[in-house]
């Protein structure tokens, strides 16, 4: 499938475990169908909220096997497939799109970082290797490390490098790279409270963790958005900002995994270092999900 055009809400999907830590395929398949039925626009496995830092090789490849096969063609699926070293990130990539996979997504490289060059080698090896379009991932945050705007601006004319899924959480940087926006280089925010902003920069959409809960309000605020129904879209978003604040009031997963679990879709369980969240957050979470009408 074709997902170098791609507009709208991309969920990154949780992963479901069993209580024994063994990935919960049952819970998964139901996950696959609910975004189909709810209008999500595409399926991101194996991302941080996918908590694919705990699993094991044969674990992911199974995962994307798994989601490639039950989404059957019906809504991309764009896998994970960072790392900090370039040598692994390569072999999953390679691995996810002989499964099928429609796109990956890259991750700069966290902990040993690099210099700029290396950074840019680091995509670029990928890139150059693989067949499918694939995204960068840009958090800084959680990585240690940014791509740098020079960075963007020579791998954004690569033929094999679609994106970026921005996260820096800085309204700067993302301006300082919108000139690199076009045609055949797309920008998705990787924050839930700042989708609308990003997207009146020229982002085309979001890869988002509020849609593992809200799939269709999420979807629906980048469509307003992309028709020019701009009042709503900011009026979805910041109405919003309640349920995404909860979302992240512990690291993420933590949070949505519960609020998966409070809608029956899995259960809270997670492999350490996560845990499961502090009473008074999930409280939180629980007013949160009642004040957008998940729950009673």
């Amino acid at each position: 499938m074709d997902i170098r055009n791609l507009q709208g809400s991309i969920v990154a999907l949780i992963t479901p475990f069993n209580a024994d830590g063994s990935v919960d395929y049952d819970s998964l398949e139901k996950l696959i169908e609910f975004h189909i039925d709810a209008g999500t626009d595409a399926l991101l496995p194996l991302g941080t909220t996918g908590e694919s830092s705990t699993m094991t090789h044969e674990e992911d490849n199974d995962v994307v096997r798994f989601v490639v096969e039950h989404a059957a063609g019906r809504i991309p699926v764009i896998a994970g497939s960072g790392s900090n070293c370039t040598q692994t990130m390569l072999e999953k990539s390679l691995a996810y799109q002989q499964l099928g996979a429609d796109g990956l997504l890259l991750i700069t490289p966290y902990y040993n970082k690099s210099n700029e060059e290396g950074i840019y080698q680091h995509f670029k090896t990928v890139a150059d290797a693989v067949d499918i379009p694939c995204i960068m991932y840009n958090v800084p945050g959680r990585t240690g490390c940014s791509i740098s705007v020079r960075n963007v601006e020579r791998l954004a004319e690569h033929p094999n490098i679609m994106g970026i899924k921005e996260a820096s959480g800085s309204i700067a940087y993302a301006s300082d790279i919108a000139h690199c926006l076009g045609p055949d280089f797309k920008m998705y925010s990787g924050n839930d409270d700042m989708v609308a902003p990003l997207m009146s920069l020229g982002a085309s959409g979001v890869i988002s963790v509020w849609a593992n809960v809200q799939p269709t309000l999420v979807h629906d605020m980048v469509r307003a958005f992309l028709t020019g129904d701009t009042a709503r879209a900011r009026s979805i978003q910041v109405e919003g900002l309640p349920l995404v604040h909860a979302l992240f009031s512990e690291v993420n997963p933590i949070p949505v995994k519960e609020a998966c679990a409070q809608l029956g879709m899995c259960e809270a369980n997670y492999r350490l270092p996560l845990v499961p969240m502090a009473d008074a957050n999930r409280a939180r979470l629980v007013e949160a999900m009642k004040g957008a009408g998940l729950l009673a």
